[in-house]
């Protein structure tokens, strides 16, 4: 199987504290690899690594084929790379942002404008073009900075929490661009907090726990080690929900079922407790039920 990402046993120590702890992450080409994890988990680190910006202390990565460390300049070919933040010129232009971008990978002036064109029509930024970056919204700015890291047509793309900050319907629109991306051939590395957002774009996923790999996947893999249903219980009294989840036993008002009959017996003890229910559900589990069984914590 080809990877276009292939990492193994990644070891990073910040003051004496593992960031990453021996962590491996493979992405076939042409495909997402959603990287999952809490604040702190070490999602970042591992990018920095990937993309050249930081050496492990330990293990190796290729990109591409070709060793991060040993050989940084020819994965730069290869990868483009956009982070938590928009980190756009506010005070060019969107043509004038990615032009500059464009001439300093070397693209003479016309071709510059060219390419500068060609992504802010895929981008959709066409009529915004003309206006300076800081008169952008915020999911705008995410888009040209999608398309400033596209200026060189990379094979390996990183996303490092791309939709921080944004309202669902530009997160939406982001997510489309992935879609597309990938439908081109494009490898995404994603590192995101946002389950709905895995679950809607990652064909594998990894997910990291204060610097270990604690689980790895398909979405329907991972969700099935949280059990075959989920139930969740809504008390009417707010003074009631202790009560309730000390009868579940998870410390959350949900409970991973893997025998059917117990979804009654609780609904019995609710009752017999006298904790009055607003609502109650019998799901399949998601991938924050995946979060709550692996981390013992839903983010």
């Amino acid at each position: 199987m080809n990877y276009a990402i292939d990492a193994e046993g990644l070891v990073k120590t910040f003051a004496g504290k593992p960031a990453l702890d021996g962590i491996d992450l493979r992405a076939r080409e042409g495909t997402v690899l959603g990287v999952l994890g809490p604040n702190g988990a070490g999602k970042t680190t591992a990018v920095r690594i990937l993309a050249t910006l930081q050496h492990p202390d330990a293990g190796s990565a290729r990109v591409g084929g070709h060793d991060v460390v040993a050989e940084p300049a020819k994965v730069r070919e290869l990868i483009g790379l956009t982070g938590q933040y928009a980190s756009v010129d506010e005070k060019l232009t969107g043509t004038q942002n990615l032009v500059m971008m464009a001439r300093l990978l070397g693209l003479g002036r016309s071709r510059a404008r060219a390419r500068a064109a060609e992504l802010l029509e895929r981008f959709g930024l066409t009529e915004a073009a003309g206006r300076t970056a800081s008169g952008y919204s915020g999911g705008m700015r995410r888009r040209l900075d999608l398309a400033v890291s596209l200026v060189s047509a990379p094979s390996v793309l990183f996303l490092d929490e791309p939709t921080t900050g944004l309202d669902p319907h530009a997160r939406s629109e982001l997510w489309s661009v992935v879609r597309e991306l990938v439908a081109d051939g494009v490898t995404v590395l994603l590192t995101t907090q946002y389950l709905d957002e895995a679950d809607q774009l990652a064909d594998d996923i990894v997910l990291i726990d204060r610097g270990k790999v604690a689980a790895s996947g398909t979405p329907a893999e991972l969700k099935a080690m949280a059990g075959g249903h989920v139930l969740e219980v809504k008390p009417l009294r707010r003074e009631d929900e202790e009560k309730a989840m000390s009868i579940l036993g998870t410390g959350s008002l949900s409970l991973p079922v893997h025998d059917l009959s117990v979804p009654p017996a609780v609904l019995r003890k609710l009752d017999d407790a006298g904790v009055v229910l607003a609502e109650h559900a019998l799901r399949l589990p998601s991938l924050d039920d995946v979060f709550l069984t692996l981390t013992g914590a839903a983010k």
